[in-house]
């Protein structure tokens, strides 16, 4: 199972969304150097290390921002050990605005 599968799994059990995106973005980040094992690298942008959530749900009713983003953080801290190098979280509850 890829990583974003597991995530969207993980995420909709959890969470029971309305709207759920979960987008790789690891090719937006071809070329952006970074330290592995003590070495510089530069990133090539395969892979699945760069995603964007974007969610609402009605769990996130009456959380502020870092609540939500730390409900989600913590869901995925198995996927953030395994190499999920950067991931960017726009989580929303029902009726509020969204840019997406």
């Amino acid at each position: 199972m890829s990583m974003q599968t597991a995530m969207e799994k993980k995420l909709i059990d959890a969470f029971a969304p309305e709207r759920l995106a979960v987008v790789n973005e690891s090719h937006l980040h071809a070329g952006h150097h970074h330290v592995e094992s003590g070495h510089h690298a530069t990133f090539d942008g395969t892979g699945e290390t760069h995603f964007r959530i974007r969610i609402v749900s009605p769990a996130f009713s009456g959380l502020n921002r870092i609540e939500r983003h730390r409900a989600v953080n913590a869901l995925l801290a198995d996927e953030l050990k395994a190499g999920l190098h950067a991931l960017a979280i726009e989580p929303a509850a029902p009726g509020e605005k969204t840019r997406w």
